[in-house]
């Protein structure tokens, strides 16, 4: 059996997972393939592929071109570049694996705090000799907006509210009772927007919500708001916020996700002002990697006895 594992740009998925225990063949890609001709070329002849995230897309089309793929396993329990439908038509199962709730929350306050005290620009400049360049923004008493109040919402909300935050929240069905079990108040998408000195985004991708925030949203924030997105790219209209960050509209921004991935040298968001960018860390931890790539494996050994496990399809 010919296993490939997929977008191991760090070159742990064999630290993570023991997928040494299985009787195969393992060959880990440590680079991403964008190209449909070369994705097939490589995964030509594997029985299993295990897919990092959303990092490589297994459309209709790739599928089809893929006759020997038998099992495809995605870390995490949702992967929207997965066309599940015709993964099950073909004969393809597709198994996730568990995530945790607190790497990515963790990340967003990183974030938060990095924009707001400039710690990457203050430790650039004492590295270089320099000594308290800027002033930072107190948490205590702003308020902070979270667009989204799930799994990964409600814990950010929480840690605002240990800040001595006043936390709100919006989404398309959130309730005020809903809200009210967390400590925070529902508001309209406007009023969020137009009052948080804080924005961080937490919402799923879908064709409802993408572009759900662009230029009309963006001019309603306050000049010295921050907006922090850890969730995806597509929530954002790119353009805007470059345009918004360019001309001083808002404050600064944290962003870990980009419309492109890994992030070309040439994107204008590498050179945007006030802004604090990392590559997609959100879960990207020991903890976490040791769950994908363990349960990875835990998956090939259940789908090799007949009894797949976290089936997704």
């Amino acid at each position: 059996m010919r296993i490939v594992v997929l977008d191991d740009y760090q070159r742990v998925a064999s630290r993570f997972g023991d997928f040494a225990s299985l009787d195969a063949e393992v060959e880990y890609v440590d680079r991403p393939i964008v190209d449909t001709e070369e994705l097939v070329e490589v995964l030509t002849g594997a029985e299993v592929v295990v897919a990092m995230r959303e990092r490589t897309a297994f459309t209709a089309q790739r599928l089809s071109r893929l006759p020997d793929l038998r099992l495809l396993v995605t870390t995490g329990r949702v992967n929207a570049s997965i066309d599940m439908a015709t993964a099950r038509d073909r004969g393809v199962v597709v198994c996730g694996a568990e995530s945790t709730t607190s790497a990515t929350p963790e990340l967003t306050w990183g974030l938060i705090l990095s924009v707001l005290r400039h710690i990457p620009a203050e430790d650039a400049a004492i590295r270089a000799g320099g000594w308290q360049s800027t002033i930072g923004v107190d948490l205590e008493g702003r308020r902070l907006g979270t667009v989204g109040l799930g799994r990964l919402g409600t814990r950010v909300a929480r840690v605002g509210l240990a800040f001595g935050m006043d936390v709100v929240a919006w989404s398309q069905n959130l309730t005020e009772a809903r809200a009210a079990e967390h400590s925070v108040r529902a508001v309209s998408k406007e009023e969020l927007l137009a009052t948080s000195d804080v924005v961080s985004v937490h919402y799923q991708l879908s064709d409802r919500s993408r572009g759900l925030i662009g230029a009309a949203e963006l001019a309603l924030m306050k000049p010295e708001a921050v907006l922090v997105n850890t969730s995806r790219a597509g929530l954002i209209d790119t353009r805007a916020l470059l345009e918004a960050l360019e001309s001083g509209s808002i404050g600064g921004a944290g962003l870990d996700v980009h419309d492109a991935e890994p992030l070309p040298s040439d994107h204008p968001i590498r050179r945007a002002p006030r802004t604090v960018i990392t590559p997609h860390l959100g879960y990207v931890t020991e903890r976490t990697y040791r769950i994908f790539y363990s349960q990875a494996v835990e998956d090939i050994v259940a789908w090799q006895a007949g009894r797949p496990l976290r089936r997704l399809n």
